[in-house]
């Protein structure tokens, strides 16, 4: 009886769960096979797991624009440099603020923590940006997002689980705080560290806000913002096709079967495509880590 109960509930739990998963994956089955159908063929609807017929031209449009592979440069640029500068400056604040010897280390960790409960509002940020000359420049990118409070308690509380004896023998060995830090803490923290690089890095690729309103300079703007401004232009194009339609009583012929909401359906596989590819080998690291990070200590 007990093996046929837990039987019983081991298969609800499994059917449960592929629905759950099912409902997580088929948005990007329907964007993909989209994506690679007939733009025209595609108004008419049905397309639900494979394209009706297959054709590139949506990505051949897509990467025929000159600004989508400086954008893409831009965004990877981006997130590589500020991914890499974020997790380092927030380990080290994190190493130091997790020593009870460190002089004003209540001081420093209410410093860090104040700007998470008052925001000055859009403007004042702005004025600060352009003051320090990061306006219309890749550092916008970069700077703004160095440290994050609730990274750093994640990491340090990390750090406060690891045993004092590894770094008091490696004190005895003659090591100082740097050697341990570099020997002894990062060689043990790759979890957390690998959750905190995928979390910065997320953000880093899908921020399109900081080139939409800080950046002018279409060589610096991110592929996300682009596709921001090519989802708006796409939408416009559509909604004049439409009006154009109604008032002329017939269909705009075009070169190409592409539409906008097929451009649409292929710029979002583009963007989204090198993240899903990512996060399949982080994934281990970032469920460990963030339980021992939220949990020990």
């Amino acid at each position: 009886m007990r093996k046929q109960r837990f039987s019983l509930f081991s298969l609800f739990n499994y059917v449960i769960l592929a629905l759950v998963a099912f409902t997580m994956v088929y948005p990007f089955i329907y964007i993909l096979a989209y994506s690679l159908n007939d733009g025209k063929d595609s108004m008419l609807g049905a397309i639900y797991f494979l394209p009706r017929q297959f054709t590139l031209d949506n990505y051949v449009q897509v990467f025929d624009n000159p600004l989508i592979w400086q954008a893409y440069k831009i965004t990877i640029a981006r997130t590589l440099l500020g991914t890499f500068l974020h997790v380092a400056l927030c380990t080290l604040m994190a190493y130091a603020l997790s020593k009870k010897s460190l002089p004003g280390r209540t001081f420093f960790t209410f410093y860090i923590f104040l700007p998470t409960i008052f925001s000055a509002g859009f403007i004042p940020y702005f004025m600060t940006l352009k003051s320090l000359h990061l306006t219309n420049t890749f550092w916008v990118y970069i700077i703004p997002m160095l440290f994050n409070f609730m990274h750093i308690v994640i990491i340090r509380t990390f750090f406060q689980g690891i045993p004092e004896e590894l770094e008091e023998s490696a004190r005895i060995d003659g090591y100082g705080d740097f050697q341990i830090f570099l020997r002894i803490i990062l060689p043990l923290s790759g979890p957390v560290l690998a959750t905190i690089a995928l979390f910065i890095g997320v953000a880093h690729w899908n921020d399109w806000f900081t080139g939409a309103y800080y950046v002018t300079d279409k060589k610096l703007i991110p592929v996300q913002t682009l596709l921001q401004q090519l989802l708006t232009e796409a939408e416009a194009l559509s909604s004049s096709m439409q009006r154009s339609q109604q008032q002329g009583g017939q269909t705009i012929s075009t070169t190409v079967g592409a539409t906008p909401e097929s451009l649409r359906m292929a710029l979002l596989v583009i963007t989204v495509f090198p993240i899903l590819c990512i996060y399949p080998f982080l994934q281990r690291y970032f469920v460990k880590g963030v339980m021992i990070g939220s949990v020990k200590g």
